[in-house]
């Protein structure tokens, strides 16, 4: 698929790296499934690099507008879920 991911100029390349590693994971869970373990480890880097909700939201949105894959549903699903568990969603 042909999109962009969201990113702050601000961040370094390491950073820039790490949020597009996360939404990869976003995008896994509806392709075809992503260990829970592995989301939840690209989710804690995704907060440290954006810690405030109010910025998650808007990189959340912007992805989705983008994508078409919503995050929030991904994530309520990982934190119900309990490790070796498979996050697979189907996309609306």
């Amino acid at each position: 698929m042909e999109y962009s991911y969201p990113f702050s100029l601000e961040w370094s390349t390491d950073e820039i790296i790490d949020v597009v590693t996360f939404f990869e994971g976003i995008e896994m869970a509806y392709e075809k499934g992503i260990e829970r373990e592995n989301l939840f480890a690209r989710y804690r880097r995704f907060k440290e690099i954006v810690p405030a909700m109010s910025e998650e939201k808007t990189y959340f949105r912007e992805f989705e507008e983008e994508s078409g894959y919503a995050s929030f549903p991904v994530i309520k699903e990982m934190k119900a879920k309990s490790n070796g568990d498979i996050i697979k969603l189907e996309k609306k």
